[in-house]
């Protein structure tokens, strides 16, 4: 997931992960002020930093650190289900001035390890090979937790989807008991009331 967004001095915004567990999760980021003047981004945002907060769907704090105006931060899963990543700014200019927009260029890597290519290029091939295959068993670690958490979700929606027709076959069953019921009492009470008047 690459993205960019603003975001205002001091403003909290948050974004939704739907993560596997047992996964791990790493970002980079990196801020932009916007300048008056230049009408335009500045390339860095020096003596910004931004407070990055990781919170799991049991509500659980999984990272809360203040980082640079570029950084790179990291977290492991441990409950499969929509993780929530906040990012706010440590502005400390006063309230008036604290609105200038940001722009946060971020990018959010999930369920395997990165390879460093200028590492690879400074061993030998040996080193190497072993990299991109620890690299690839990676992979397949992640594809295998990807595909038992869609079993798991899809699992749940069958159930919910027997559940819900079931129910709307009982409820079917029922009008039609009421509808049967509702058509014999109006018999009979028409039959009741053309004996009563003598018309039959």
């Amino acid at each position: 997931l690459a993205l960019y967004f603003h975001i205002g001095e001091r403003e909290e915004k948050c974004i939704i992960e739907d993560i596997p567990s047992d996964t791990l999760v790493v970002g980079n980021y990196k801020v932009q002020r916007w300048d008056i003047h230049k009408h335009d981004f500045l390339e860095s945002a020096p003596g910004l930093g931004m407070f990055v907060t990781v919170t799991s769907p049991s509500a659980e704090v999984l990272l809360s650190k203040l980082y640079g105006p570029q950084g790179t931060f990291s977290f492991t899963s441990y409950l499969s289900g929509e993780h929530i990543i906040c990012f706010q700014s440590n502005s400390t200019r006063f309230a008036v001035t604290a609105g200038s927009k940001l722009r946060m260029h971020l990018d959010i890597r999930v369920g395997e390890h990165f390879l460093d290519e200028s590492a690879i290029q400074a061993k030998d091939k040996v080193d190497e090979v072993n990299e991109r295959l620890e690299h690839l068993i990676e992979q397949i670690n992640h594809v295998t937790r990807e595909q038992e958490y869609e079993r798991e979700r899809e699992e749940k929606f069958r159930k919910t989807s027997e559940e819900t027709n079931s129910n709307i076959l009982w409820w079917a069953i029922a009008q039609t008991l009421i509808l049967i019921s509702i058509g014999i009492w109006q018999i009979k009470s028409l039959r009741d009331f053309f004996i009563s008047k003598k018309l039959v």
